[in-house]
């Protein structure tokens, strides 16, 4: 009995054990399942999350091209405007550089003109005046680059106006003056006639008012007072022919009439000769000219008249200006535009 009773006790826990491994077992399969189903719905989630994932991935790398297709767009038109920026800076410096530089070759050329009209002019006035515009005209922009030739103009047109320049023109109007005197100017030779003088006159007038006065005086002699007065004019005439002067050049009496003409047309001649050399700025040639035209007044004329002193005098004047002296250069003017137009 008792061994029946352990073994029903132990059918019992047996069956007992079973039951619970059945129960536990059915219950581990239903976990299973249930986990298995969480699985495979996680499976499913994880696949939509990759899914998804993937597109947003996709999205985002098109996002990241597209955002770095802008990026570099954004450079492109950043470096553009930079560019452009740059371009339009070097532009708006290139203008005010090409204004200052179209001026500074105004400027030049202008004084390179006038250098030239003062070398066949032999004047001094182009070269002041176009200092003078220069400088007015640079004094028109406030640049500091050109406050240096600014100064270099003023020196140079100091230098120009101090400068004793001969003046071409006036010479020439005062050689034109003796060249056209030249014919009423008296030689030596043929002196001009002189009037009768006054104590002379005088007395044809004194005869003439005192004639009724002698005619009755002279009683029955009316005829006295014409035969005086006639030969009071013939004294006087033969008086003067004789008339006694110093000459220090004796052949100044040889000259004939016939050879006056001669000798009156080459100093016109020499005074001509002088003035073309002055108009072409041979002053030694003119010196010389200039000598022996005054050389001819002195010897064969009479200087002793207002008209031969006048003559005399313009050529000695003449004589005394034209030299050379030429018209300084505006170096200093010149090398500050160099300068400035070089950017230094």
């Amino acid at each position: 009995m008792g061994q029946g009773r352990w073994i029903a006790v132990g059918a019992s826990v047996l069956a007992a054990l079973a039951a619970a491994a059945l129960v536990l077992a059915w219950n581990t399969q239903q976990r299973v399942k249930s986990l298995e189903t969480e699985l495979v719905k996680r499976q499913q989630d994880s696949g939509s999350q990759a899914t998804e994932a993937r597109t947003l991935a996709r999205q985002a790398e098109l996002t990241s091209r597209e955002t770095a297709a802008r990026h570099a767009l954004l450079e492109a038109r950043v470096a553009e405007t930079t560019l452009q920026r740059t371009q339009l800076e070097e532009l708006i410096q290139s203008l005010s550089r090409s204004r200052d530089e179209n001026v500074l070759a105004d400027v030049e050329a202008a004084i390179r003109v006038a250098l030239q009209q003062a070398a066949i002019t032999g004047s001094a006035e182009p070269m002041v005046l176009t200092l003078k515009q220069a400088d007015e005209r640079l004094a028109r922009y406030n640049q500091p680059r050109l406050e240096r030739v600014r100064r270099a103009v003023a020196q140079d047109l100091e230098r120009t106006r101090s400068a004793g320049v001969t003046d071409i023109t006036q010479l020439t109007i005062r050689l034109d003056e003796v060249i056209r005197q030249v014919d009423d100017l008296p030689l030596l030779s043929a002196p001009e006639r002189r009037a009768p003088p006054r104590v002379a006159q005088a007395v044809a007038a004194a005869s003439a008012a005192s004639g009724p006065a002698a005619a009755a005086s002279a009683g029955d002699w009316p005829w006295v007072a014409p035969w005086r007065e006639f030969g009071a004019t013939v004294w006087h005439e033969v008086k003067n022919l004789v008339r006694v002067t110093r000459i220090d050049t004796p052949e100044a009496m040889l000259v004939a009439p016939e050879q006056a003409f001669f000798l009156r047309e080459n100093l016109k001649l020499r005074l001509l000769n002088a003035r073309l050399a002055l108009l072409s700025r041979q002053f030694d040639t003119a010196q010389s000219d200039l000598r022996d035209a005054q050389t001819a007044l002195d010897r064969y004329f009479d200087r002793s008249t207002r008209r031969v002193a006048a003559a005399s005098e313009l050529v000695r004047t003449v004589t005394a200006q034209a030299r050379l002296v030429s018209v300084p250069r505006p170096d200093a003017t010149l090398a500050a535009i160099a300068t400035a137009s070089a950017g230094r």
